[in-house]
């Protein structure tokens, strides 16, 4: 799906937002995550094997949440439309912006929980006729990319195909380093940055997609 500049573009945007999010909610939960749920998964395993019950039931309720975003996601996609992805960011940026007035609110879980939908969500801004789509929240198949067409490069296949996944990774990093020092400045209140980012994306894919094509 990394196959023109726009994709490309809109997608390394994407994954840094994620990234942010995730810097934040990585901070905020004290080492669980709000986008990468590999990792949630290990720590699920890991704290079922140690008995640490409530840590356990904390992240398999982040990834229920992620899940649940996904599939509406999901839903957005099903229902066809030209317009799905500004649609997407724009509930993206709704949710965001939930979770910046729950935290206003003194309401710190709920603000986690509308976070989670929306990283789930984002997965389905590349997604075509409800098929696989582009994980955007996550970079370990980006990463496995960059190796196998590092892969193809070397025994003369094209020689750049690997770098638009590693720009995917590098942007998630990028992202993530913002959101902690967002977050250590202004606690969950940085996650108003994302909404507005958020909005800012779904108004640029509108405007591109209405634009004339020559």
């Amino acid at each position: 799906m990394l196959d023109s500049r726009r994709n490309i573009a809109l997608a390394c945007a994407l994954s840094m937002l994620a990234g942010y999010v995730d810097g934040i909610g990585f901070l905020h939960l004290g080492g669980l995550f709000v986008s990468f749920m590999s990792g949630n998964s290990t720590r699920l395993g890991v704290s079922l094997a140690e008995a640490q019950w409530w840590q356990a039931a904390s992240a398999l309720g982040l990834i229920a949440l992620f899940v649940a975003g996904a599939a509406a996601g999901s839903l957005v996609v099903l229902g066809g439309g030209a317009e799905r992805q500004p649609w997407l960011l724009l509930i993206e940026t709704g949710l965001l912006a939930g979770a910046g007035l729950c935290h206003a609110y003194g309401l710190p879980n709920l603000a986690i929980a509308a976070i989670v939908l929306a990283m789930g969500l984002e997965n389905a801004v590349f997604q075509i006729d409800g098929g696989a789509g582009l994980g955007l929240t996550y970079v370990t198949g980006a990463l496995v990319k960059v190796g196998q067409f590092l892969a193809v490069s070397l025994t003369g296949g094209p020689r750049w195909n690997w770098a638009p996944n590693l720009l995917l990774w590098a942007a998630l990093v990028a992202g993530s380093a913002g959101g902690a020092l967002g977050y250590a400045r202004i606690n969950l209140a940085a996650i108003w940055l994302a909404a507005a980012a958020a909005l800012a994306l779904a108004a640029i894919v509108a405007a591109a997609m209405r634009r004339p094509r020559a």
